[in-house]
């Protein structure tokens, strides 16, 4: 796990991670979406690219439910939009999660396995009610 001066301390399967952290993950939601989908797996690992490929559908879906007729373009839309996508969890969202002590990437391998915490799975339900009906 990575460590950054000035940052939040890193929550350890022990620890619950505090509210304010809590919702800070949760405020973005392609770091939603790959939590969807991790919290969903049954041993919480995933490939970046499977990762990347499940938020794009799951954008795409939530874009579709929005009620307009034009099918909604979005940035996922384009192989370019694709790689944009993992780029971005790869080099923002990822490690945004690793620091806080939710998941581990491991870059190398390029899988992700991400670590129960149920302080943050109680919101994260509570997130997809609201935004996955």
């Amino acid at each position: 796990m990575r460590e950054r001066e000035g940052e939040a301390a890193a929550v350890t399967g022990d620890a619950t991670p505090s509210l304010d952290l809590v919702f800070e993950l949760l405020s973005n939601s392609r770091r939603r979406y790959a939590l969807y989908y991790l919290n969903d797996r049954p041993d919480g690992v995933a490939t970046v690219e499977n990762l990347a490929e499940n938020v794009i559908a799951l954008e795409r879906t939530i874009d579709g439910d929005e009620g307009d007729t034009a099918e909604p373009i979005t940035v996922a839309d384009s192989a370019a939009g694709q790689t944009g996508v993992r780029t971005e969890l790869q080099h923002i969202h990822l490690p945004k999660l690793e620091d806080a002590g939710i998941l581990e990437h491991d870059q190398r391998s390029e899988t992700v396995r991400y670590w129960s915490q149920p302080s943050l799975e109680e919101w994260l339900e509570h997130a997809h009610h609201k935004e996955i009906k």
